[in-house]
């Protein structure tokens, strides 16, 4: 059974930097993997996603130039290193897998299918 855990969120004023993390546990190399975003009272919505191999990689248009997604297939992790912050990027993140080619199609394009394993968030909140 895939198992996806979540870390590194917090509290970081506007400008700010955070690294998120995302452990996967439980499966070979072969899941892509994607960030989404939660905020009550709103849809979910994705983030950024990358290749199980990590060479290549989607990004929504709000967070282009600002996050950075990476892995680290030796160590099975994932990053969301996000760069100057806004207050805008608070939520609950969330990482999430499939074995689908076209997830890191679908976390930034069309909602065509949700993943198939989640792990449970970590919450940011941008703020002054």
């Amino acid at each position: 059974q895939l198992q996806l855990v979540e870390s590194g969120g917090g509290a970081v004023q506007p400008g700010g930097s955070l690294r998120l993390s995302c452990a996967v546990s439980g499966a070979t190399l072969d899941y892509n993997i994607g960030w989404y975003r939660q905020v009550p009272g709103r849809e979910r919505e994705g983030i950024s996603c990358i290749s199980s191999s990590g060479d290549s990689a989607t990004y929504r248009d709000s967070v282009k130039g600002r996050f950075t997604i990476s892995r680290d297939n030796v160590q099975n992790t994932v990053y969301l290193q996000m760069d100057s912050l806004e207050p805008e990027d608070s939520g609950v993140y969330y990482c999430a897998a499939d074995t689908a080619a076209s997830l890191c199609a679908v976390v930034v394009g069309p909602k065509l299918f949700e993943p198939l394993h989640w792990g449970k968030g970590t919450l940011v909140t941008v703020s002054s």
